[in-house]
């Protein structure tokens, strides 16, 4: 299911008949959603995870992804929401490989006629989904399992000296975290600040 302010239904984007993965408009365009086709029988299962060409074919331009990171995180654990200022500012394919996670885009672009609205969407170990999330916008995710596992490639090195966020429950934003109204934060996401405070930021 796929959550958010003024949520359009999803729109599938059309690749060539042999393409391995599914690729999905949130409400908010620029975030997709990428489902593969999966195979399996009584051995087990087997899809493809990334494919460079396909990916750069729906995003329409050209990404390099330049990093990959793995956390685990226990019930009710929210991380974010995180970005990078430019010259530093990340893109993320973000993917659940243990448990379930809601994950969820803001647009931060001010320039956009979506800014302050987010997108959020059920990430499992199960449904096997993908969400990428492009430079410009912050970043976070609830964990509704047990515990978690998350993946993530990014388009840019974590710098700590462009390292930024907003506060989780800004009411501005109004984030539908799926009933988790207490959550487990880091020191730093506790107090991070408003979307309107933001200063006026080039992407």
């Amino acid at each position: 299911m796929i959550w958010g302010r003024e949520c359009a239904p999803p729109i599938k984007i059309e690749l060539n008949v042999d393409a391995q993965m599914n690729v999905i408009k949130t409400a908010i365009p620029d975030v997709l959603i990428f489902e593969p086709k999966v195979f399996g029988d009584e051995r087990g299962f087997f899809f493809e995870s990334f494919n460079h060409k396909l990916f750069e074919d729906a995003v329409g331009y050209p990404v390099t992804f330049v990093q990959d990171n793995h956390s685990k995180s226990s019930k009710g654990v929210l991380r974010g929401l995180h970005y990078q200022l430019p010259p530093n500012a990340q893109g993320k394919l973000v993917r659940c490989v243990a448990g379930e996670v809601f994950d969820v885009a803001v647009d931060i672009r001010k320039s956009s006629p979506t800014f302050g609205q987010w997108v959020g969407v059920h990430l499992s170990a199960e449904n096997k989904r993908q969400l990428w999330i492009p430079e410009g916008f912050a970043h976070g995710f609830v964990t509704l399992s047990e515990t978690a596992e998350f993946l993530y490639k990014t388009t840019n090195y974590y710098a700590a000296n462009s390292d930024r966020g907003i506060l989780w429950s800004d009411e501005s934003i109004g984030i539908d975290w799926q009933g988790v109204s207490n959550p487990i934060l880091s020191e730093k996401d506790k107090r991070q600040p408003l979307l309107k405070q933001l200063v006026n930021i080039e992407w």
